[in-house]
């Protein structure tokens, strides 16, 4: 099929999808928390016929279709979860939960996904097995890891797993994508420095905790300078610090948080020895007690080659060659598909959310998910369906 005939094909759903996207946006649910939405997602397979598992790795659904008689399987997956910032937008599918926001598109993911399950449910133009994968917490809770650990690939035994991600920047209709590592992982510290704290007119009787923090936030940039090959990538970044309560009094305790950020995991490895040998000495010259507390939060995501291949001729085919940037600069963004990927072999690629003046980029209040993009998703998805079950 050409892409015009896809693309014409899943024009009768567009309608549904952007009603799905837009009710899912005005009742956001955090993390673990997705009741409403997995049961919209749970409803609507089953009215399609699939075979539908609720709470995987806590709400997580996965849906799957069977056709034909062939013996391959593919995991295409959509996130769900919303982010805990204040909408701004005033238009009328906005938030109605305060504090709660579907600013990274998690809702039109889903949407998207559902177009594609309802599309090949009712057209099954494939030979194997389908599971559509429906994720909860991705915003840093580890939504990948529980479905992983409730034993995701055990049960819905897959060859090959698929990810997508709105991209604001990128024109609608266009895609992004890039072999081998494509976004970066993101390890948290927190460096907790005990001093004795005591008056500020005295601090001759204190070990001040203040001072050694400084000396730290400024030791801790020589860290990926002077440690790691100018060719390499890596960035760590000092992002909170606490400590205090009082204008004359030395604290007992300071406590510096930050993240890191690399695509290697020698040089992450790296990374985080030299930072807990770095506070450590700081504290010790410095008579203070050190703990250092270093949790991965995410993994690098990285493309299978052969993978980002199969994901590159679909979006060709429904984009055109022209659209689709195959060798994309990697990001420092994280995300917790990376998982995923460390399991199976997959490929996860950036769909265009438009480009246009005023465009928001995720996790900006102002920020919504661009309807018109949910076309090329589902597309997308139906594309590779076809392509990979043959």
């Amino acid at each position: 099929m050409s892409h015009s005939s896809i693309l014409e094909k899943i024009k009768p759903e567009f309608e549904s999808m952007k009603s799905w996207r837009r009710d899912i946006h005005a009742h956001p649910e955090l993390g673990f928390q997705e009741e409403r939405t997995a049961k919209i997602v749970a409803d609507l397979l089953k009215e399609w016929g699939l075979e539908v598992h609720t709470h995987i790795g806590g709400t997580g659904v996965v849906g799957k279709l069977v056709n034909g008689d062939g013996k391959r399987a593919i995991g295409l997956r959509a996130d769900m979860d919303a982010l805990p910032m204040q909408e701004l937008n005033e238009f009328e599918h906005k938030s109605k939960i305060d504090g709660v926001f579907h600013g990274c598109g998690h809702d039109g993911h889903t949407a998207m996904l559902l177009g594609a399950a309802k599309y090949l449910a009712a057209n099954p133009t494939f030979n194997g097995t389908l599971y559509f994968i429906f994720q909860p917490a991705e915003e840093g809770l580890g939504g990948a890891i529980a479905m992983i650990e409730d034993d995701l690939f055990d049960r819905f035994p897959m060859d090959e797993v698929y990810g997508m991600h709105n991209f604001p920047g990128i024109p609608v209709g266009q895609f992004a994508i890039t072999p081998g590592p494509m976004m970066a992982a993101f390890t948290t510290f927190d460096i907790t420095i005990t001093g004795i704290g005591g008056h500020a007119a005295m601090p001759h009787h204190c070990v001040d905790p203040v001072v050694i923090a400084s000396n730290m936030v400024q030791s801790i940039q020589t860290v990926v300078s002077r440690n790691l090959d100018p060719l390499k990538t890596g960035v760590i970044s000092v992002t909170k610090i606490h400590g205090g309560d009082a204008y004359n009094v030395i604290p007992n305790e300071v406590t510096i948080s930050g993240g890191i950020r690399y695509f290697d995991k020698e040089i992450g490895t790296t990374i985080k020895e030299r930072l807990i040998k770095l506070a450590e000495g700081i504290g010790l010259a410095n008579n203070a007690s050190i703990d250092v507390k270093i949790d991965e939060a995410f993994t690098v995501l990285v493309n299978d080659e052969t993978a980002t291949d199969y994901a590159v001729e679909a979006a060709c085919a429904i984009a055109g060659v022209t659209n689709v940037e195959p060798q994309m600069v990697p990001i420092c963004g994280s995300e917790d598909f990376a998982f995923m990927l460390e399991q199976k072999p997959g490929a996860y690629i950036f769909l265009g959310n438009g480009d246009g003046e005023g465009g928001c980029m995720i996790h900006h209040p102002k920020y919504d998910f661009n309807d018109d993009a949910s076309l090329y998703g589902a597309s997308y998805w139906v594309e590779l369906v076809i392509q990979r079950l043959v």
